[in-house]
């Protein structure tokens, strides 16, 4: 059984989809694993670092020749898998509402492709879910570039010479990445308050120390859809979302907006209005740009200042951390692969929970019930 791992092409992509670490686990399970030359280098790990794992190094090429798993953080281009067996496996992220074309070129190359993304959240998934491991880091990431284009302290300061004021941090959308960038700026010594369409959150807000502010006038919507995803929210609750919002985001230093819906446009949360509210020096960032973005006028990896407020956003922020977001992507690959691993057979025998989930193309046919009926 032979791995593959290829460097990432994408644009801005900096994280690898192996590591030694997982190298030497694949090899304990039986496994050759290549490498292409420099796969690692944006993510600091070196070719010497793969070889002494036991990976082979080499062109593309060579790296997918012949094999029957290819591991990427972003599914390359059909072309670059000319060699790999037939029916071969890839595992990667594959965006499979935006980029159909690319799912119907991996059907017709007889691949199976496997998106990552698909992952259910369910318990035994947990170490296999790549979108909770990138999002914690991107969480984390948002408050430190926020602080970082702050002109001002976060935490309260009292000197000889007067009181700073501690930052005001408000968190809109309570998921895995909101959780993080609430626990980073409550460290970091800010104010923080957070919201979330989802009631449930309420405590988890409390529970790291920051402020839940939530609609209380529109009784009976949790917000809550399958695999603990937030939903599209009625013109009832978005109304009164909205007034809650601007009533409070004008007293605000910093905005983390995280926001998404899995295949829609991000939910708009920030309107230029709200924006021209805030005070001068404020900072918003939006960790949904790539996606359509929460915040009206924000711009993938671009700084933009309108009414005084500079927003910010990255296209790919678990990129921005690509030595730590490459070794927790890599590991959910490992987990993902070995916990279906059969001994006798030396390859993965997937089931139909999490293997079905996430299987989009397979016998030349696209498989997956979510894109048949889109």
């Amino acid at each position: 059984m032979k791995i593959a791992i290829l460097k990432e092409r994408a644009p801005g992509e900096t994280r690898v989809a192996a590591t030694p670490e997982t190298v030497r686990k694949f090899a304990a399970l039986g496994c050759a694993v290549a490498v292409e030359t420099g796969a690692g280098v944006s993510a600091s790990i070196t070719d010497a670092a793969y070889a002494e794992a036991g990976a082979s190094l080499g062109d593309a090429a060579a790296t997918v020749k012949d094999a029957d798993i290819v591991l990427a953080i972003q599914a390359p281009d059909v072309g670059l898998l000319k060699g790999a067996r037939p029916g071969a496996m890839v595992a990667a992220l594959f965006d499979p509402f935006t980029r159909r074309d690319r799912v119907e070129a991996y059907a017709a190359a007889g691949l199976e492709a496997l998106a990552m993304e698909f992952m259910p959240r369910i318990t035994r998934a947990q170490s296999m879910d790549v979108l909770s491991s990138q999002s914690n880091l991107a969480g984390y990431k948002a408050v430190i570039e926020a602080a970082n284009a702050y002109g001002r302290a976060f935490p309260m300061m009292m000197t000889a010479a007067g009181t700073v004021q501690a930052a005001k941090v408000f968190v809109m959308g309570v998921g895995v990445a909101g959780l993080q960038a609430i626990a980073t700026a409550r460290r970091l010594g800010a104010q923080v308050s957070a919201t979330d369409v989802r009631s449930a959150t309420k405590e988890q807000i409390l529970s790291l120390g920051a402020k839940p502010i939530f609609v209380e006038t529109v009784a009976g919507i949790e917000g809550e859809g399958a695999g603990g995803y937030a939903t599209e929210m009625s013109e009832e609750y978005k109304k009164a979302q909205a007034e809650l919002v601007s009533s409070h985001i004008a007293k605000q230093d910093i905005v983390i907006t995280t926001a998404l819906i899995p295949g829609r446009a991000a939910p708009r949360l920030i309107t230029d209005q709200q924006i021209a509210t805030m005070k001068p020096g404020s900072v918003i960032f939006d960790l949904a740009v790539a996606q359509g973005g929460n915040v009206e006028g924000s711009v993938a990896d671009e700084v933009v200042v309108r009414h005084g407020v500079t927003i910010i956003g990255h296209a790919n922020t678990p990129a921005k951390l690509p030595a730590d977001a490459s070794a927790l992507f890599a590991r959910n690959h490992y987990n993902f692969l070995s916990a279906f691993w059969d001994k006798e057979q030396g390859k993965p025998l997937l089931d139909e929970e999490i293997g079905g989930a996430i299987r989009l193309t397979q016998g030349g046919k696209i498989v997956n019930e979510r894109l048949l009926g889109s």
